[in-house]
């Protein structure tokens, strides 16, 4: 059974290896895990999921596989009898389990009827003695009282449930979705190039111990300046119109690379790059900077990231006045080939899904102007846009 799931997880993209296989039947030998679902979920994607983006496909896998088992092509063998799981079930049980049992018309019958309310009910109850909820007298629910009945959900306070019913809801988790804050501090640490700066605030210690050495044993504390990312980086963020859905997510990479990155920059643009950017959103019709002074002013090392969703009327990009805004004597394009023209690396983040580019023309346009270098706005664009630009 365990080799369909092996290759169920292979075929949902989850890296999984033969070592990583047999290491889970070592431990189920030695029943780290043992009887019990929720041991074994864990305990098997331990094992097996070596990189947590992988938990979204794992779960999918896991839950074909053990839910969904009538999906599986050869699955029919992996069964086991109806008949031999209730007749262990019974035998589990006290005379005076049984008795209470047989008193609702049998396990048969609890069963029947627990599905039977499980379709009638609309909402969550509390209390009472009908429907499946909490804190009542019914024999299906949670943290109530009945001798004889079915608990749903986690444990309960009374255990006398004869049967858990415990729906399982995973939280996806993939490489292709949008990030918070810490995992694009992550994602960014890919672009590091470490250099001392400052003051000398952090010991060496390994020249302490040779200094200490050399002084016959006396100590000798050698301190040197605190390593820093020395990579140097321009922002331009896309701001209004349609980046306005966009928002939230561009303010978490915003905070995330003010902490990376100790060189950053950042101006903001509307829609597409022209002859002046800005620094603050409120004063941008009256305190503008020529693009032509960001060229001048910051060195050809620094490492250039557009954010914005590329998406607008193709003239804008292409044609003299295309601006939304305001007359422009040259087109866009011309301005985004002199940037690319003064640095050497330059990459394009976009918070559209990726899928979805193909439907926008001026999209196609952006990213040629980038020779390809534009990435969705995900953990794996992300540390592809980083890892380009640290060659």
């Amino acid at each position: 059974m365990l080799i369909n799931f092996f290759h169920g997880l292979r075929d949902s993209g989850v890296p999984v290896t033969t070592r990583e296989l047999l290491d889970l039947l070592e431990g189920l030998s030695r029943r780290v895990a043992f009887g019990d679902m929720d041991e074994f979920y864990y305990f098997s994607r331990t094992c097996l999921v070596k990189d947590e983006k992988y938990f979204d496909r794992f779960d999918r896998a896991f839950g074909l596989h053990f839910k969904e088992l009538e999906a599986l092509d050869d699955v029919i063998e992996a069964l086991i009898p109806d008949d031999w799981l209730r007749s262990e079930f019974m035998k589990q049980l006290s005379d005076e389990d049984k008795a209470k049992i047989e008193s609702l018309g049998g396990l048969e019958k609890l069963i029947e009827e627990f599905k039977k309310r499980l379709e009638e009910q609309k909402k969550r109850h509390q209390g009472g003695n009908k429907w499946i909820g909490t804190g009542g007298t019914s024999p299906f629910g949670q943290e109530g009282f009945h001798p004889e009945g079915i608990r749903v959900g986690p444990n309960g306070r009374n255990k006398k449930a004869v049967k858990v019913w415990d729906r399982r809801d995973f939280k996806n988790l993939d490489d292709s979705v949008e990030l918070g804050t810490r995992n694009i501090k992550v994602a960014l640490r890919r672009l590091r190039k470490f250099a001392r700066s400052g003051a000398q605030e952090e010991l060496d210690l390994d020249d302490t111990i040779r200094s200490t050495a050399r002084n016959a044993g006396l100590l000798d504390i050698k301190m040197v300046p605190e390593r820093h990312n020395a990579v140097k980086v321009l922002l331009f963020f896309d701001v209004g119109g349609s980046m306005d859905p966009h928002v939230k997510v561009c303010e978490e990479l915003f905070s995330a690379a003010r902490t990376e990155f100790k060189h950053m920059e950042y101006f903001y643009f509307h829609n597409f790059l022209y002859e002046s950017v800005w620094r603050n959103n409120v004063r941008r019709h009256n305190e503008r900077t020529p693009l032509l002074d960001v060229l001048h002013k910051y060195a050809h090392d620094y490492k250039i990231v557009f954010v914005g969703d590329a998406a607008m009327s193709p003239y804008e990009i292409l044609q003299p006045g295309g601006s939304v805004e305001h007359w422009n004597d040259e087109a866009g394009e011309v301005w985004m080939r002199r940037l690319r023209e003064t640095y050497e690396k330059a990459i394009w983040i976009n918070p559209v899904p990726e899928d979805e580019w193909e439907y926008t023309q001026s999209i196609s346009i952006v990213n040629q102007l980038m020779e390809g270098k534009m990435f969705p706005l995900t953990v794996k664009g992300l540390e592809e846009g980083m890892s380009y630009l640290s060659k």
